[in-house]
């Protein structure tokens, strides 16, 4: 989890590459209410068919954020059961909802010094100059924390090889 820009999809597409096939590793695939994006593991939705596959009980997880819907299948809970562990790209508001539902989740914080956070949404071209401003400023608050939860943090201002490979050994390691 961390703030739009902050990196969190080139850190888990690095993730994906590093992985052997053997490795109990799987990063799940976001469902979301816009056209995804070449770096993400998502599928896009119209809000009216992400409604439905909430009606009908196949999202996980789901949350609301900048006007669009996010959400992790149901299918999660079959690969923990196997005993995989599942990485997602969540939502830091939605970290209390997450942890009651998975109690023993870690949470990763996917960090970035605000000039460059700046610098990335710009170039990504999705946001308005005031958007990006609202995403600064959402990116400087804070998010509780539910009691009990683990969060390891990881800063994504720099080379990206270095970030990727602190969470290749943090979800390799039997920690997380």
């Amino acid at each position: 989890m961390g703030p739009s820009g902050s990196g969190k999809d080139s850190l888990l597409r690095a993730l994906r590459e590093r992985i052997q096939p053997a490795d109990p590793i799987v990063v799940a695939h976001r469902y979301i209410t816009r056209a995804a994006d070449a770096n993400e593991a998502s599928v896009a939705l119209t809000s009216d068919e992400f409604q439905r596959r909430i009606g009908l009980g196949c999202l996980a997880l789901h949350w609301q954020s900048h006007g669009l819907h996010y959400g992790i299948g149901v299918e999660i809970d079959q690969w923990l059961a196997r005993g995989l562990k599942v990485i997602v790209n969540g939502s830091r508001e939605y970290l209390p909802v997450a942890a009651k539902r998975y109690p023993e989740l870690c949470a990763v914080q996917v960090r970035v010094k605000p000039d460059v956070l700046a610098a990335r949404l710009r170039q990504r071209g999705r946001e308005s100059e005031e958007g990006i401003a609202r995403r600064l400023q959402r990116a400087a608050q804070g998010f509780d924390v539910p009691e009990g939860v683990r969060v390891v943090e990881i800063d994504n201002s720099g080379v990206l090889e270095e970030s990727a490979q602190r969470l290749v050994d943090l979800v390799q390691t039997d920690r997380v």
